[in-house]
């Protein structure tokens, strides 16, 4: 033990350690706190997210105090294995940061996403996307896992669902693009869809996305990406919106790489963290970085090249997505961060 630090420092400070591995809170939790340390245990109680969290706590505490014995009966496992997930039933909902909607959304959830239910406050839980990300959503919003296995994606930003295979049939509801629906009818150039927990109905064709006919070469990612990216011109900038009603930077770059079969991180700095870097000239499709004004890099902004320095983005000075020449717009040319690229050429 170093000099003058009493043992219940020691622990605090090795928790402490342990605890900063998984910091971000987006996608870890680990909230463990010492309750006793008596006749040579140490007695632990809290949360963590899952067995290899909660592992690492143990195998540092017990470098760290190897005298002493170790109980983490009280710690609960968030993610126990094989739990029964839950899909979004509603258009699409806000995943929040606490449980309640005067909470701030950390993201939007579309229909049919599915989700691991990790604990329960009242009418809200904590749930895990596929993704990784966590937070809290309304429960009356979600639904068993539907069985109907999608077949498409919609890539109509805003797409109209109605009662029958006509422009002029009664409006059913609207679809977002990035929803993954099942087609169970089609006549002339309309297919029938179902989705989560709602009626179905008729959408143009051309709204819809084969999930096996997804690109799968670099070159066609690339393609698809930047045809695509026009087709969300204007749609107003959203702090964590994902979708045609609102979307923020992150959202839209996601969300264009999901049309095109490809799943990114949700937020900026977990994407520049996970992409492999490139350089000049960059490509389509290629996603530009940029940091916090004054100096600090800190990811703060996202956007796609669509060729050179010629970039689409959801930008919040513009409030919404437009086109920019990146050495032409002073705050994206002196705040430029890197490149990242995630399709293997």
């Amino acid at each position: 033990m170093p000099r003058g630090v009493t043992m219940d420092e020691q622990i605090k400070q090795a928790l402490a350690a342990v605890a900063g591995q998984f910091a971000d809170k987006r996608v870890h939790v680990c909230q463990v706190e010492v309750t006793a340390v008596t006749d040579g245990r140490i007695t632990l109680a809290g949360a963590v997210l899952d067995e290899v969290t909660l592992t690492a706590v143990l195998s540092h505490l017990a470098a760290t105090c190897p005298e002493y014995a170790l109980d983490a009966t009280a710690v609960t496992i968030l993610r126990p294995p094989d739990r029964a997930k839950l899909a979004v039933c509603t258009t699409i909902t806000g995943l929040y940061n606490s449980p309640g909607f005067l909470s701030e959304p950390g993201s939007y959830l579309l229909n049919g996403m599915r989700l691991e239910p990790l604990r329960a406050d009242g009418r809200w839980l904590f749930v895990r996307q596929e993704d990784g990300y966590l937070g809290w959503v309304y429960e009356p919003y979600l639904g068993d896992d539907p069985s109907a296995v999608p077949t498409h994606l919609v890539c109509e930003p805003v797409a109209l669902l109605r009662q029958g295979p006509d422009e002029k049939a009664a409006l059913v509801n609207r679809v977002l693009a990035g929803t993954a629906v099942a087609i169970t009818d089609e006549q002339n150039d309309w297919q029938h869809i179902t989705w989560a927990g709602l009626p179905g109905g008729w959408l143009p064709a051309p709204h819809l996305r084969p999930l096996a006919g997804l690109p799968q070469t670099a070159a066609a990612q690339r393609a698809q990406l930047v045809a695509d990216a026009p087709r969300f011109t204007g749609v107003p900038y959203l702090w964590a919106g994902i979708s045609g009603y609102g979307i923020d930077c992150s959202g839209y770059v996601q969300l264009l790489y999901r049309l095109a079969g490809l799943t990114l991180p949700r937020d900026a700095d977990m994407m520049f963290a996970a992409g492999q870097p490139v350089e000049p000239p960059y490509r389509p499709g290629d996603l530009l970085f940029f940091g916090s004004e004054g100096g600090h890099r800190h990811i703060s902004h996202v956007g796609l090249s669509l060729g050179g320095w010629q970039m689409i983005h959801s930008s919040r000075s513009r409030n919404g997505v437009f086109v920019d020449e990146v050495t032409a717009v002073p705050h994206l040319r002196d705040t430029f961060a890197g490149a990242r690229s995630f399709l293997k050429d």
